[in-house]
């Protein structure tokens, strides 16, 4: 075990956070070529660590606890899915609300003081990076010096931001991203050294379910055990951003008749559902041919021979014979490249289908079949199984649908429970697919082929 290892896993309180996992998982690594700590997404992940940097600026246990944790934050949330194009605002945006996190996860100075004497609050927009100095916890009632220099309008704004930024009220990623293009340009941002590695293989660099699965659960369910802010928070997680886009709907004849088996063994039989099928059906109707009914014997018991009898006879029609399925389709970051082909299955097996599908990433989004033609997304690029759960419940779904690649998350108490009262189908679609997550609950699986 190198040096920089020894004093990353003494950061940690013993036996938390997984760590164990974590650091069967990845090598820690000095590295003077990152200038602070970055984490390689690759099929062998590693976390890279500036010894000279750790000395400088992270030279106690508590310090390099905010660093690695600063880090791990940008793994777990995928950053780069906020926004199509990732600028050095971007990264700035994205750090001024991590720090804020980790800042009110660990409201001590000897953590926050990591932030406060690595940046400064005489300017602006540096002073969006740390809380104000001697902070104790509480709402800010005061600003850094360099938000009271700006002029009056925009002193007002900003200060907003930044008190909620460290405060019960909170802000989104977009207020704060708002807030920058109008006061300076990119070069005036990109000269603020940031915390941890946003180049395009690192943990911002986008779909690190896909270059690294297995990091990614890990750092999930680590960041999970974490102590959570007192208060709920809004910005603070992929769901506060819901974004609208488009896709090109295609269709493959492979898929459609893969989810029609997999919506037949969900939608259960029944002669009330609103699914309907064409099958063969009996019927009553007139025949001279003699039959024993009811009609017929009155009549002969009356001594008259009857000229028409009733008689059974086979038809082909469409009747009611099944449930229609709610269907969940995720439309995180990582399924980009393949909702056009999951829109396209979904409506050719449409007479399968609830009329409101359900779109999901960290929140659910309804669209109609027409919107579903049209390959409206509305998605906040993140993942969660835990507002399925939440909307079956709510609406007392109990035959659903799920395509994914499967890294939505283990439900776990409730929403376990919820999905496992419920027949529940999942098709696995994408490239890299988790089958575990959802292993405990799923009563049908399917492939689909994209």
């Amino acid at each position: 075990m190198n040096r920089i290892e020894d004093q990353v896993l003494d950061c940690f309180p013993s036996g938390s956070y997984a760590l164990s996992a974590l650091l069967r998982l990845m090598d820690i690594v000095e590295c003077d070529q990152v200038p602070t700590a970055a984490v390689e997404c690759r099929i062998q992940p590693r976390l890279l660590i500036n010894p000279e940097f750790v000395k400088r600026h992270a030279n106690t246990p508590e310090r390099l606890l905010m660093l690695v944790m600063h880090e791990l934050h940008h793994v777990l949330l995928g950053h780069t899915t906020l926004f199509r194009t990732v600028t050095h605002t971007d990264n700035f945006v994205f750090d001024c609300v991590i720090n804020a996190l980790i800042t009110r996860m660990f409201p001590h100075e000897e953590h926050f003081s990591f932030l406060t004497e690595f940046y400064t609050d005489k300017r602006f927009p540096e002073c969006l990076l740390r809380p104000p100095s001697n902070w104790s916890g509480l709402p800010v009632t005061t600003v850094p010096e360099g938000i009271l220099g700006l002029e009056h309008d925009q002193k007002t704004k900003v200060a907003e931001v930044y008190r909620g930024l460290y405060s019960e009220t909170g802000v989104t990623y977009q207020e704060v991203h708002d807030i920058l293009p109008r006061l300076l340009d990119e070069r005036g941002v990109s000269t603020i050294p940031l915390l941890g590695g946003h180049d395009v293989d690192g943990a911002s660099g986008g779909n690190i379910e896909g270059r690294s699965p297995v990091l990614f659960d890990v750092v999930r369910s680590i960041v999970e055990e974490w102590p959570q802010p007192p208060d709920p928070i809004k910005g603070r997680s992929l769901a506060d951003i819901l974004s609208e886009e488009t896709v090109s709907t295609r269709s493959v004849p492979s898929n459609r008749a893969t989810l029609r088996k997999l919506f037949m063994k969900i939608a259960g039989q029944g002669t009330n559902g609103r699914v309907r099928r064409v099958g063969d059906d009996m019927i009553s109707v007139p025949t001279p041919i003699p039959h024993l009914d009811r009609r017929a014997g009155v009549l002969r018991a009356l001594g008259t021979e009857p000229l028409l009898y009733t008689g059974p006879a086979t038809i082909r029609r469409r009747k009611p014979s099944a449930e229609r399925v709610h269907i969940y389709i995720d439309v995180s970051g990582s399924m980009n490249g393949i909702k056009g082909a999951i829109y396209g299955a979904v409506i050719d097996c449409r007479e399968w289908v609830h009329p409101r599908v359900h779109l999901f990433s960290n929140a659910i989004a309804d669209i109609s079949h027409d919107e579903l033609r049209n390959g409206i997304v509305k998605s906040t690029g993140g993942t969660d199984v835990a507002c399925i759960a939440q909307h079956m419940d709510s609406n007392g779904v109990h035959r659903a649908c799920i395509i994914t690649d499967g890294w939505v998350g283990k439900p776990r108490g409730g929403h376990q429970a919820t999905l496992s009262k419920a027949k529940l189908g999942v098709a696995y679609a994408g490239t890299s697919t988790n089958r575990d997550d959802l292993s405990s609950v799923a009563d049908h699986v399917s492939n689909l082929t994209l």
